[in-house]
C-alpha cells in the first residue's frame, strides 16, 4: 500500500506471513538487485509453488474478499442475456466460445450457463463450449466442482488443455494456462475483476524526472522489504510514462493492454465480443496498489 505522497513500507512485511516466498523475493534481489513492483505482484500471486492465487481459495464470505457474483446470481444472468444478445447481433454465428478470464469459483459461468438453458430455443442447435483461462490449481478444482460436479478429467502437460469435462447443462468445457491456448471461432469474452489482479509498475515523479518504486531489502531488518524509488531511469519509466502526465505518482499495467490488443485482434478477426468489469477511478487516483496478507 502506498500513501498519497510516498511508499509505505509497512504494508509490504504483511509478506512475511508467507515465508517461502519471502525468502524466495530475498535471495532474488541479493542476487539482481532491487526487483520491480510488477515482479513482485507476478511472484507473490502466482508463484507456481507458493502463490497466493496458486494456493489459495481466496473468495467467498470464508476468503479475503467476495465478488458480485458470489453475492447474487442476478449480475451472471444479466450477463448471460448479454452474451446471447450480442451472439444475436454479430449474425448467429452456429459457433459460440464462451471464455472467461480469471474465472473464480466458476459461480459467474454457472448463473450464464443457466440463462444459457434457458435460452435453448434462441440458440437452437448452435455448437456452444466453455473456455476457462485459469492460472490457479487450486480454484480451477474449485470451478470444475460448480460447473460439472467436478467430472473431469486432467489432460497431459503437453497439451494445451490441462482439465476438460462436461457442464451440468451438458456443453464441453475446458480449462487453459493462457488466451492464447482458447481455440479460435466466435468468442465472448468476459474478464470480471481480473484486470485488477494484474501486475503493475509503479513510478514517482522526482527533482530529476520520472523515477520507477522498487522493491528492495529493508537494510535494517535484513529478513523484510521495503520500497525503494530507483535512483536512475528504468526501461519500464522511460518507456511507459507519457510525456503530458502531470500527476505525482502513476501505475501502469503493460500486460493488461497486451491482453486487451490480443482480445481485439481475436475479435476483428473471428467475430465475437469482449465485456471488461472492473473497478475504476476517473483518473485522479494516484496510489491503487495494496499489499495484503498472503
Amino acid at each position: 500500500m502506498c500513501g498519497n505522497r510516498s511508499c509505505s513500507n509497512s504494508s509490504i512485511r504483511r509478506l512475511e506471513s508467507n515465508t517461502s516466498i519471502l525468502k524466495h523475493l530475498i535471495s532474488k534481489i541479493i542476487a539482481t538487485g532491487p526487483i520491480s513492483v510488477a515482479e513482485y505482484m507476478r511472484e507473490s500471486l502466482t508463484n507456481p509453488v507458493s502463490g497466493y492465487y496458486v494456493k489459495n481459495d481466496m473468495l467467498g464470505a470464508g476468503g479475503d474478499f467476495i465478488t458480485s457474483p458470489e453475492l447474487s446470481q442476478i449480475f451472471g444472468e444479466l450477463l448471460g442475456v448479454w452474451c446471447v444478445s450480442e451472439w444475436m447481433a454479430a449474425g448467429k454465428s452456429s459457433v459460440f466460445q464462451l471464455v472467461e478470464l480469471g474465472p473464480g469459483r466458476g459461480s459467474l459461468a454457472s448463473d450464464i450457463l443457466r440463462v444459457f438453458s434457458q435460452l435453448k430455443a434462441v440458440l437452437g442447435e448452435t455448437d456452444i463450449s466453455v473456455h476457462l483461462v485459469e492460472v490457479s490449481p487450486k480454484l480451477s478444482q474449485l470451478q470444475a466442482k460448480c460447473l460439472t460436479g467436478d467430472q473431469t478429467w486432467t489432460c497431459n502437460d503437453d497439451q494445451l488443455v490441462y482439465r476438460s469435462g462436461t457442464t451440468f447443462t451438458g456443453l464441453p468445457i475446458n480449462w487453459y494456462h493462457r488466451i492464447e491456448d482458447v481455440p479460435r471461432g466466435f468468442s465472448v469474452f468476459l474478464a470480471h475483476e481480473f484486470f485488477d489482479a494484474l501486475p503493475i509498475h509503479k513510478f514517482q515523479r522526482t527533482e530529476n524526472g520520472w523515477r520507477e518504486v522498487m522493491v528492495d531489502i529493508d537494510p535494517e531488518s535484513p529478513e523484510k522489504l521495503r520500497f525503494v524509488v530507483s535512483h536512475r531511469p528504468t526501461l519500464a519509466s522511460s518507456m511507459l510514462i507519457q510525456k503530458d502526465e502531470n500527476r505525482q505518482h502513476v501505475e501502469v499495467c503493460p500486460e493488461g493492454a497486451v491482453i486487451v490488443q490480443k482480445l481485439a485482434n481475436r475479435i476483428a478477426d473471428d467475430g465475437g465480443a469482449a465485456l471488461i468489469v472492473d473497478y475504476g477511478h476517473d483518473g485522479t487516483k494516484t496510489d491503487t496498489f495494496r499489499v495484503s496478507a498472503m
